[in-house]
């Protein structure tokens, strides 16, 4: 009998950077020329996010785990070359080592007065910068069940980029210290199961008819049903360091979605847990990256987070190849060695002790391999 074809699950990656002032290592605003100089050769593809010293970038649909690395690797090396000329450096990292929120402008935008006028200081100290990936789907029906399903691996995926383990100068204790941060926010955090379109849709309405929200884009879920786009969009993950280690966790998170479509198309059902016990491995994701350990649900007992993970990998094993991505897949191995983006920067300050050779790390890591 043959294999049915899977569809092809496009890719829509979006990174946020930091912008940094190369002599003092802190945070600095580019006062929007980085935006609008990029703007000229990338079009849609850059924008500004809520405060000055952040700069995000989106590729177009990708088709594939291949194209989505390249166009990273253009978009990362554009920005470069655009900070350069206003003798600025970029970085990839969930937070920032050392600068304090209260020292960063925000942008001048309406949309961004709003969110601060509603929210205040959870708003105006929401430093941070992740990676979301949309992954393409045939519709929001499907899309809602693997949204679903999805969620358990949540945890697995976020274990990988923890890449935020310092906040206004402080080793937190955590390897990702960026959710914490967000967790003010409301709407955030993984989703509730929702049964039927339908229901999500009767949710989002609520919502914007009792003036919760403006439109259904403030549903700030480490994983939505975008409201707009026919894809599921994981947001749960750290800005990562390199190219490499962004486009292996795109690369899980387009074989996790690829493995659920095709157990769900052979009718063979994956387990659901409930989110209440997803969260107690989110929150272990959060504190011990992948150096830790999360629960098996199935075994009902704690397995070494990255046992876990290699479990992910099998799982996940016979849609890679028809995806395209064993290559990147495969990093999972040299990120579960060297440690993630968290382990990288700790084993800086703890050899030398100082935050701003942690913010060099940042930097230099960003232009890996471009």
């Amino acid at each position: 009998m043959m294999t049915k074809k899977l569809p092809i699950f496009t890719l829509g990656v979006e990174e946020e950077y930091q912008i940094i002032d190369p002599n003092t290592r802190d945070l600095r605003s580019h006062l929007s020329k980085i935006v609008d100089g990029a703007k000229v050769i990338l079009n849609e593809q850059v924008k500004a996010e809520m405060h000055q010293s952040v700069v995000e970038v989106g590729t177009n649909i990708c088709q594939s785990v291949d194209d989505a690395s390249k166009e990273i690797r253009f978009l990362r090396s554009k920005i470069v070359e655009l900070a350069d000329k206003q003798g600025l450096v970029v970085g990839g990292a969930g937070t920032h080592p050392f600068s304090r929120w209260q020292d960063q402008p925000i942008t001048d935008d309406p949309r961004y007065h709003n969110i601060v006028n509603e929210l205040q200081d959870a708003a105006r100290s929401n430093l941070i910068f992740g990676m979301h990936c949309h992954v393409g789907i045939q519709n929001r029906e499907q899309g809602l069940q693997l949204m679903n399903q999805a969620c358990y691996f949540l945890p697995h995926i976020f274990a990988l980029s923890a890449n935020s383990p310092f906040w206004e100068g402080r080793n937190t204790g955590y390897k990702s210290f960026r959710t914490k941060v967000f967790d003010k926010f409301p709407r955030t955090g993984l989703p509730e199961y929702f049964d039927s379109v339908s229901s999500y849709d009767n949710y989002l309405d609520t919502l914007v008819k009792t003036n919760c929200i403006d439109n259904p884009k403030k549903i700030w879920w480490d994983l939505r049903l975008h409201p707009f786009y026919d894809t599921i969009e994981f947001r749960i993950c750290d800005m990562s360091l390199t190219v490499d280690e962004a486009m292996c966790i795109v690369a899980i998170i387009q074989a996790i979605v690829a493995k659920l479509y095709k157990l769900n198309v052979s009718n063979t059902s994956f387990n659901m847990y409930r989110i209440a016990l997803i969260k107690e491995n989110k929150f272990r994701a959060a504190r011990y990256g992948n150096e830790g350990n999360m629960i098996d649900f199935g075994l009902q007992k704690e397995v070494e987070t990255k046992e876990l993970i290699l479990e992910l990998l099998d799982f996940v094993d016979d849609v890679v190849d028809e995806l395209g991505s064993r290559e990147q897949i495969n990093y999972v191995h040299t990120i579960l060695r060297d440690g993630t983006g968290a382990d990288k920067q700790l084993a800086v300050f703890n050899q030398t002790n100082d935050l701003t050779k942690v913010v060099d790390l940042i930097t230099s890591e960003f232009t890996k391999g471009l």
